[in-house]
C-alpha cells in the first residue's frame, strides 16, 4: 500500500468534510503540521471541531482557520496566544471545551488504546467537572473523562519510512504520537521520507500501523511564538 501523497492538498481532498471532529498535533507552534493546516484551510471545509493543545497564533497555524471562521469549536488546553480566538470566544462566536493539559493527552491516548473513558482527580470540584460523572474511589472523588476519537488526525513528524514508521525530533514529539494513535485516518507531514528498513526498529517512535497517509514538507517555516534576545554588553 502506497502511503505517500504528492501534496498536502491531495492527501486531504477526499477525507475532510464540514462538521468533522479533527485532531491536530503540536504544542504552541512547536511540531505543528504547517502544510496540512494550510491545505485544510484551502479546502474551505467549515463547522469543524478541532482538538489541539493550542489554537495557534494570529495568522499562523490554527490561527489561520480561526480567521476564516472554519472552526466552530476547540477542545483545547492553552489558548492564550491568539487574540482572534479570544475575540470570537468572548463574542460567543466560538465554542470551547477547556481541558487540562494532562487530561487532554490522556483522552487522546485512551482513544488510540480503545479505552472509552477513564477517571481522574484533575478538575474535581471545578468547572471542568460540570455535567460529568463523579465517582468515589478509596475515599477520593474522581471525574470521568471520555476518550477522543477524531475522524481525521493531522500530525507532524521529522522522518518517516515508506511504511509510515515515524521519528519525531526533540520536543516536536509532544502531542503528535497521541494524536496519530487516536485518529481514524491519520495524515502525517514529514521533512524526510526514507526507504522501509532505513530506520532501525529501536529508533521507531511510532509504528506505521497508525499512519495512513504521508506528505513531504522538506522546508517547514517552524516559527517561534516568542523570540527573546539578550543584548550583549559593550566590551
Amino acid at each position: 500500500m502506497n502511503k505517500i501523497f504528492p501534496s498536502a492538498a491531495l492527501a486531504l481532498a477526499d477525507i475532510v468534510k464540514d462538521g468533522q471532529l479533527l485532531a491536530v498535533g503540536g504544542f504552541g507552534l512547536c511540531g505543528i503540521p504547517e502544510a496540512l493546516i494550510d491545505a485544510l484551510k484551502d479546502t474551505g471545509v467549515k463547522d469543524l471541531t478541532v482538538i489541539s493543545n493550542n489554537a495557534g497564533v494570529d495568522g499562523f497555524g490554527l490561527g489561520k482557520l480561526l480567521e476564516t471562521r472554519q472552526i466552530k469549536k476547540m477542545i483545547s488546553s492553552y489558548v492564550g496566544e491568539n487574540k482572534e480566538f479570544e475575540r470570537q470566544y468572548i463574542a460567543g462566536e466560538l465554542q470551547l471545551e477547556f481541558t487540562p493539559q494532562g487530561t487532554l493527552a490522556e483522552r487522546l491516548r485512551a482513544g488510540g488504546a480503545g479505552i472509552p473513558a477513564f477517571f481522574t482527580k484533575t478538575g474535581v470540584g471545578t468547572l471542568v467537572a460540570e455535567g460529568k460523572e463523579v465517582r468515589e474511589f478509596d475515599g477520593e472523588n474522581y471525574v470521568m473523562e471520555r476518550a477522543l476519537l477524531p475522524e481525521v488526525a493531522l500530525v507532524k513528524a521529522h522522518r518517516a519510512d515508506k511504511s509510515g514508521n515515524l521519528q519525531f525530533r526533540f520536543t516536536a514529539r509532544n502531542f503528535n504520537p497521541a494524536v496519530a494513535m487516536a485518529g481514524k485516518i491519520t495524515v502525517v507531514e514529514v521533512e524526510e521520507i526514507v526507504e522501509t528498513g532505513a530506520i532501525a526498529p529501536d529508533q521507531v517512535h511510532l509504528p506505521g500501523i497508525y499512519v495512513h497517509r504521508l506528505v513531504l514538507n522538506a522546508t517547514p517555516e517552524k516559527r517561534i511564538e516568542k523570540r527573546t534576545l539578550t543584548e550583549k554588553s559593550a566590551a
